[in-house]
């Protein structure tokens, strides 16, 4: 009995290590996310004082804040290769260094190309960490913890944004934009030092051959040594996909469906306008009325709250509520938030109570997006592709991701300028609507299911609807 006991302590002691051991990788890694939210963030406060700093024409204002979004939609089409190529673990480690080096010249920068080159440089970090991030999590999380550790990325991103507008509001006083863009190298540093002592992936690790280091990750994933199972599980996957699989494979009938998911998710997180509020807030609110450019920026800081909130209530509830009705609930959402929001510039700017039906609507957009296409779109593309494609495969997503955003932050001023904040929100809310049509009739719910389990309903052509 006694050695039952002892049995039985030592196993619990196991896991609770294990537990601990995903976390604590699930959070390094997540820094990553968090780099991304700060970086795109603070180009929003930052970029009042720029205008003057630099005299930006609205034209350059959005190709200052589109130099990241180049970045990254450019290096997001050779990121998957790095990631497939050298591992998940040595590519987000050599992009901690390179986050911190465009944080220092986009601080110090002297003119506006100096400027340019500093944001691009992080937008190309940008561009492969928030794919390569959920991806590294996605294979070191067990499938019963898997959404709500992929999801931590996205709270991170939406951290990073609100600390972006904390910084921005704490230096808007004296318009400090250097220390703005410059304070971008912390989590940078701690990034670089986290990963230097997390492992690789264990399914990149089988992918390569290297089972033995495999083996050690998936013990310490799961605080057991009987880990034979799953190597056998991940082995005869990659067996059934074979070492020859290419783009042909990829965009063929047994794939087209996750690509078009995929791409199709990634088109409408942003064509919905989730970034023109992150880029561009404060402009919004001195639209509405908020001439001091810190209360612009400080209610510019409430939505961030918001955000930041409903993301940890997305990742509570993923496992449990599932990917698509989240999904559903966070597009419909947004599609009535905008369209409030588009209602009160048409019907009541003039209104005294205007400038908090616009923060309130915002809030509520931003709000159903934290619970739905923020988070889903980044989970759902590190769980749908085939293992040995997959870093390439959500590049792919990842550049439609990118040039989307591109193209809304370049046409978003124009949009307000050329026809009134009404019209820009009700295109949006538009959007929206379809991209719910599009959720309802292509996602399936993939909560609780193997990465090995999903690759097979696909390959056996499963109808969503049969999923579970």
């Amino acid at each position: 009995m006694n050695s039952e006991l002892r049995t039985s302590g030592s196993a619990a002691a196991e896991l609770r290590s294990a537990n601990s051991f995903t976390i604590m990788a699930a959070v390094t890694a997540a820094m990553g996310g968090l780099l991304f939210g700060y970086d795109t963030g603070v180009i929003s406060g930052a970029l009042l004082f720029l205008s003057s700093s630099f005299a930006l024409s609205t034209e350059m204002q959005g190709v200052v804040t589109s130099a990241v979004l180049a970045g990254a939609c450019l290096a997001s089409g050779f990121g998957g290769w790095l990631a497939d190529l050298f591992g998940r673990r040595i590519v987000m480690l050599n992009l901690a260094l390179f986050f911190i080096i465009g944080a220092l010249l986009s601080a110090l920068a002297e003119s506006v190309d100096a400027l340019l080159l500093g944001r691009f440089l992080i937008g190309m970090c940008i561009g492969i960490v928030s794919f390569v991030a959920p991806l590294y999590i996605a294979e070191i999380a067990p499938p019963r913890h898997r959404g709500k550790l992929v999801s931590l990325n996205q709270l991170a991103i939406t951290i990073g944004i609100l600390v972006s507008y904390i910084v921005d509001t704490a230096f808007a006083a004296e318009g400090s934009w250097r220390w703005m863009l410059g304070l971008g190298a912390v989590p940078g540093i701690l990034l670089a030092i986290g990963m230097a002592y997390l492992p690789e992936s264990p399914r990149w690790l089988l992918k390569c051959g290297r089972d033995t280091e495999a083996a050690d990750v998936l013990k310490q994933v799961h605080g057991s040594t009987d880990v034979i199972a799953e190597i056998a599980d991940i082995k005869a996957d990659l067996a059934l996909e074979g070492d020859t699989i290419g783009w042909r494979q990829l965009l063929g009938p047994t794939f087209r469906r996750p690509m078009l998911l995929g791409v199709g998710l990634a088109i409408f997180q942003q064509i919905t306008g989730i970034n023109t509020v992150i880029y561009y807030a404060p402009i919004i609110f001195q639209s509405a009325g908020y001439k001091s450019a810190t209360a612009a920026i400080l209610a510019a800081a409430g939505v961030g709250v918001i955000n930041v909130a409903f993301t940890i209530l997305a990742l509570r509830i993923v496992d449990g509520a599932g990917r698509r009705a989240l999904l559903l609930v966070g597009t419909s959402g947004m599609a009535v938030s905008l369209l409030v929001l588009a209602g009160g510039f048409a019907f009541g700017s003039a209104l005294p109570g205007f400038q908090w039906l616009a923060i309130v609507s915002l809030m509520a957009y931003v709000a159903f997006f934290a619970i739905g296409l923020g988070p889903v779109f980044w989970l759902l593309i590190s769980e749908i592709f085939p293992l040995t494609m997959r870093g390439r495969a959500m590049g792919v997503a990842t550049i439609a991701n990118w040039g989307f955003n591109l193209l809304v932050a370049l046409t978003f001023l124009q949009l307000l300028q050329s026809y009134g904040p009404a019209a820009t929100f009700t295109l949006y809310a538009l959007l929206s609507i379809v991209g719910w049509f599009f959720a309802y009739r292509l996602v399936p719910e993939t909560k609780g299911l193997s990465l090995e389990a999903i690759e097979r309903f696909w390959m056996e052509g499963r109808p969503i609807r049969q999923w579970h």
